[in-house]
């Protein structure tokens, strides 16, 4: 039977009400790369208590994360093409997770495939399960945490410790220090030191240990099972160690800076799209990880000259966080920390403060993670999105070569900011992601907070006739000697996923006055050229940035300029570029043994995220970085992954003290023959009141 036409009307009802469905399974559609919900997290944790491939009990959960999809699925649905329309209406790439899990004293990898039915309910079914039998141990959740540092108080050796330094046990605080691994023989047992310390009338009880007592605590059977009172120093006092307002003393007098606020008359420059930034020229997907903190993943730049968006980065996080101290005795020699695997950046991760931690026109992601019991944690406020106003010029030049006017054309810098602060004990960090309407992107760690510092009989640096690994910071308070090394992976896709790794390094050359040699009959005796060298495998790939002037570049050795030079981004270091001094044979260098070298370039493989191995708890250093890059596979015209190591030696100050002022580092990836000419050249100048303030058009 024949349809009749339908009359206008009506057809544009119909038109517009499968639009709304289509619009509404897009919005409860997870992008790929998103995060786990709650809603998937709680079906996660049903389906492995439910399993008969775990059936041992307690059942600890120690990593719940996004099992992420492969790279050539991820990209295909991201850059297949097609109408927005389209695009929407593709087929969702299935979900599915990845679980660490503790039961009958071994380590379970599961991985699970998880279905939304809606935005607020999911199920979820076991794929696979393995048992770890290398080693290391998963991260440490913070409920074991909690459950060790209620020990000490119930232990009688402590409590005569405590008693014998004249110390009130209610202003007692411990807490779980990792214990590293130290070459030991036989089955290792997941055990980790416990420390304490004085609060009192202080917040800042890492100011006041209790230096000399060590305990060993066994976290699965959770119970003490080592300790030693070795030597007893007094407990610094808590008398100028606070940091709290209105605890530090009368607010600083004399002139102050003026308060100010960002005022954006027409409302925030970004759009949030679900996990999805829009910004300027820029768009890049935000996700959150209990390990890696913030994630952010198909980073590409729209050019303006070309018309198209181009792909600049894949996936990018960072990888480890890797703290090793400098004091050989015993209370301090295992304090190498792994800051990402061993605590996880984000549960580590607090909220924000508007206002403070971010300027009041910032956007705020929230972070959910797994607790011990599998059950969603919401974690508010843990990214914070904002643009900067700086004061900060983007291009600028003045042109006084006119006798009869001066030209002078200035284009103001605001960026967009991706900002997440760890603090994992007593330190901070602040990690910003900057992107540039240049196309750069820069990276940008900020170290603050508490010195973690020993107790000592010195109360003037006079008194100390030997090496004390550390400043004297305070009466009896010595400030230990340290190295601070955070490393990103970061999938780099410039302009395409095949890439190339490319040193131009500068070298000297004398004028011979042979213009067959490249001189010139001139009296000029030297000058600098640049000799290119292409990166063919792993061991070309290992860079020393201090070790001479060089541009190390990405490029995609398919794609050129109208002019024929290839496309790509050029990695430009902007301090903090220190490499580990350690002995090679060092028990903790061997497990961070990657280091050595700021600069270390791989093919992608999936599996290969962290740093130190997915187990970086007694990791050995046999299943990280170094051995993965060791194994010296092809790097020219693949799919590349930049390892940066930004680093620094902390030789602590007097003004660290008892909280240090913000110590920042970072690097740039740029833009190098990417685009045809400024990206920005036709950036509108800045206005006042609606005139050109910083222009010179001709009228």
């Amino acid at each position: 039977m024949a349809r009749l036409p339908l009359p206008l009307p009506a057809m544009l009802l119909l038109l517009l009400a499968v639009l709304s469905v289509a619009a509404a399974a897009a919005t409860s559609r997870p992008h790929p790369l998103d995060p786990l919900s709650p809603a998937e997290i709680t079906a996660v944790r049903a389906a492995v208590l439910a399993s008969p491939l775990v059936p041992a009990r307690p059942l600890a959960f120690h990593y719940v994360g996004l099992d992420e999809p492969d790279k050539p699925d991820v990209l295909a649905y991201a850059y297949g093409g097609g109408t927005a329309r389209r695009r929407a209406r593709r087929r969702p790439l299935q979900r599915r997770a990845l679980v660490i899990a503790r039961a009958g004293g071994q380590s379970h990898e599961l991985r699970l495939e998880v279905a939304r039915n809606g935005s607020s309910s999911a199920t979820a079914t076991v794929l696979s399960h393995a048992v770890h039998r290398g080693a290391g141990f998963p991260t440490l959740t913070l409920e074991e945490q909690f459950a060790a540092v209620a020990l000490p108080p119930a232990y009688p050796p402590f409590v005569d410790s405590v008693r014998r330094r004249g110390v009130d046990m209610a202003d007692v605080l411990c807490a779980v220090f990792p214990v590293g691994w130290f070459g030991d023989a036989g089955a290792p047992r997941r055990v980790a030191k416990m420390l304490c310390f004085v609060a009192g009338a202080t917040a800042n009880f890492y100011a006041r240990p209790i230096e000399g007592v060590t305990m060993v605590v066994d976290l699965d059977r959770m119970a003490i099972v080592g300790y030693r009172d070795r030597v007893s120093y007094p407990v610094p006092k808590a008398e100028g160690t606070d940091y709290r307002a209105g605890k530090t003393g009368p607010p600083l007098a004399g002139p102050q800076p003026a308060p100010g606020v960002v005022v954006q008359p027409e409302g925030r420059g970004f759009h949030i799209d679900g996990n999805i930034v829009r910004w300027a020229n820029w768009e890049f997907h935000v996700g959150f990880d209990m390990r890696a903190g913030t994630v952010i993943s198909l980073a590409s730049v729209h050019d303006a000259d070309a018309g198209t968006r181009r792909r600049v980065l894949y996936r990018g996080f960072v990888s480890e966080v890797f703290v090793p101290y400098m004091d050989p005795v015993e209370e301090w020699y295992y304090r190498t920390f792994l800051d990402a695997g061993e605590y996880g950046l984000g549960l580590w991760a607090f909220p924000l403060q508007p206002g403070a931690d971010c300027p009041a026109n910032a956007a705020y992601f929230d972070g959910f993670y797994a607790g011990q019991d599998g059950k969603p944690v919401s974690g508010e406020n843990r990214i914070c999105v904002f643009e900067r106003y700086a004061g900060d010029i983007a291009w600028r030049h003045t042109e006084a070569g006119f006798p009869d006017r001066l030209i002078t054309e200035v284009r103001p810098d605001v960026t967009l900011v991706v900002r997440m602060v760890v603090s994992p004990g007593n330190y901070d960090y602040i990690l910003d992601w900057e992107f540039k309407t240049s196309g750069s992107i820069k990276f940008v760690v900020s170290l603050t907070g508490l010195l973690e510092v020993k107790g000592t009989p010195f109360t003037h640096a006079d008194e100390i006739t030997a090496d004390a690994h550390g400043t004297l910071v305070s009466e009896n308070t010595l400030a230990i000697y340290h190295d601070h090394y955070v490393t990103y992976h970061l999938d780099l896709d410039v302009d395409g996923t095949n890439n190339s790794f490319v040193k131009n390094v500068i070298t000297t050359r004398r004028n011979t006055g042979d213009p067959a040699t490249g001189g010139a009959d001139t009296p000029r005796r030297s000058y600098w050229t640049v000799r290119r060298e292409v990166a063919e495998t792993e061991a070309d790939g290992q860079v020393d940035v201090d070790a001479g002037p060089a541009d190390l570049v990405f490029v995609n050795p398919g794609k050129k300029t109208r002019l024929g030079n290839e496309v790509g981004y050029r990695l430009i270091p902007a301090g903090a570029t220190a490499a580990s001094v350690l002995a090679d044979d060092d028990y903790p260098q061997r497990r961070a043994s990657y280091t050595k070298k700021q600069v270390r370039v791989t093919p992608y493989s999936k599996p290969e995220k962290w740093a130190p191995g997915l187990y970086a708890d007694q990791s050995t250093g046999d299943d990280g970085l170094a051995a993965w890059s060791g194994r010296n596979r092809g790097i020219r015209d693949e799919d590349l992954v930049l390892w940066y190591t930004l680093g620094l030696h902390h030789i602590p100050y007097q003004e660290d003290f008892p909280v240090m002022p913000t110590l920042s580092g970072g690097f740039e990836l740029r833009p190098s023959n990417f685009f045809e000419r400024n990206p920005i050249l036709r950036a509108r100048p800045a206005s006042t009141h609606g005139h050109s303030a910083n222009c010179s058009c001709d009228a």
